[in-house]
């Protein structure tokens, strides 16, 4: 655990944003990348400023493996509109995210080791894949005998802030409802997110 930690940490520090809006990540203390020359930031290329919002946004959903990321570039290339709004609404219909997104549990690697061990319902039925797609108006909830479980109890009580307009949760049930796929002004990312430079950076490589 202290690994996947420290790991977190250090990615928000190379990336030099608190990407996940933690008040205790070492960003807020250190804004340079980690290492003993990350206080020396030279100005990124094209490719690797399109290469740094790619991983932010890869890491954000739980470090996601690029053979799946990639999928999902596909899949919103695919789809009608925007590529780039359509990449972040897949991404925020993941089934751990939508977890994760409800305040269900306290991050998004939780939620995916959540999913995994066979807690959660989609209407009525158990979901143990994490990446599983919600669509609009799907009910995720939480398995009766799994609503004990310290880590629901714990991140309910402390939930800071509010859960986003297109997730709609009953507190009292444990259930959450994908009301609309969202856009990405819709998404309350706590550092600035770039999909836009994903697309470009799959567009030509």
């Amino acid at each position: 655990m202290k690994s996947i930690v420290s790991a977190k940490k250090k990615k928000s520090r190379s990336y030099g944003c608190n990407l996940w809006g933690n008040p205790n990540s070492p960003f807020n203390a250190r804004s340079y990348a980690p290492g003993e020359h990350g206080q020396r930031r030279r100005k990124p290329t094209d490719y690797g400023t399109q290469l740094t919002a790619k991983q932010k946004l890869k890491t954000y959903y739980g470090n996601i493996s690029e053979k799946s990321f990639r999928k999902y570039f596909v899949e919103a290339q695919r789809r009608k509109g925007d590529t780039a709004e359509n990449l972040v609404g897949i991404l925020e219909s993941r089934l751990d995210s939508v977890i994760y997104k409800a305040k269900f549990v306290p991050t998004v690697f939780a939620a995916r080791q959540f999913v995994n061990h066979g807690h959660v319902l989609v209407n009525g039925k158990k979901v143990n894949i994490a990446s599983y797609m919600v669509k609009t108006g799907d009910v995720v909830e939480i398995r009766e005998k799994s609503k004990q479980l310290n880590i629901v109890i714990e991140s309910m009580a402390i939930a800071h802030s509010e859960t986003p307009e297109y997730i709609e949760v009953d507190a009292k049930k444990l259930s959450a409802k994908l009301t609309f796929v969202p856009k990405l002004e819709d998404i309350p990312y706590p550092v600035q997110m770039e999909p836009n430079l994903v697309i470009e950076f799959y567009s030509q490589n």
